[in-house]
C-alpha cells in the first residue's frame, strides 16, 4: 500500500510512517511531496494520504495525524500506544489538549534530526525511527508501572 504526506518531515510525519510499518502495513511505500501535490498525487498514485489538510487521517479536534491512524486501525486499545499519541500530540501541536510534559523533549529530537544533514525525508525517517522505538518501549514501561499518562504527570 502507498501512503503520501507533505514533504519536510517532523514529529507526526515521522511518527505516522513508524506506527504504520510497525503495526498496520509492514511493506508500506511513503511519499513525500509538497503538500500542494498531495492531493492530486495521492488520486493519480491510489495512495493514502495523511497529516495533511482535509485529510481522514490528519489533525481533527486538536488530535494529531498519528490519533487519527490509532482511532482508524483501532489500536487505540494498546495503552502504550495511546501514550505514545498524547506524547507525539504534544510534540506536534500547541500541547493544549494533554499537557503532555513528554512532548516538548519529542520536539527538540525531531527538530534536531532535521538540521543533521540528512539529503531526504525517507532519510530521516530512517533515522529517527529508532526514537520511537525506544518511546514505545518507555511507554509500555509505564503503562507496566500504571502510569498510562507518562511518568510526569500527577
Amino acid at each position: 500500500m502507498k501512503w503520501i504526506t507533505r514533504e519536510h518531515v517532523k514529529v507526526d510525519r515521522v511518527a505516522c510512517p513508524w506506527l504504520i510499518r510497525k503495526f498496520i502495513d509492514p511493506q508500506a511505500e511513503f511519499l513525500f511531496v509538497p503538500a500542494a501535490e498531495v492531493q492530486a498525487k495521492a488520486a493519480e498514485l491510489e495512495a493514502i494520504p495523511y497529516d495533511v489538510k482535509d485529510a481522514e487521517l490528519g489533525h481533527h479536534g486538536g488530535k494529531c495525524s498519528f490519533e487519527a491512524i490509532l482511532e482508524k486501525y483501532d489500536l487505540g486499545e494498546d495503552p502504550a500506544l495511546a501514550l505514545l499519541g498524547r506524547i507525539v500530540n504534544g510534540a506536534d501541536t500547541d500541547n493544549a489538549l494533554y499537557h503532555q510534559a513528554e512532548g516538548p523533549g519529542l520536539n527538540a529530537v525531531a527538530e534536531g534530526f532535521r538540521r543533521l544533514g540528512y539529503e531526504d525525508d525517507h532519510q530521516i525517517n530512517a533515522a529517527e525511527w529508532i526514537v520511537y522505538d525506544a518511546l514505545y518501549a518507555y511507554c509500555r514501561e509505564m503503562v507496566n508501572q500504571g502510569k498510562p499518562n507518562g511518568a510526569f504527570q500527577p
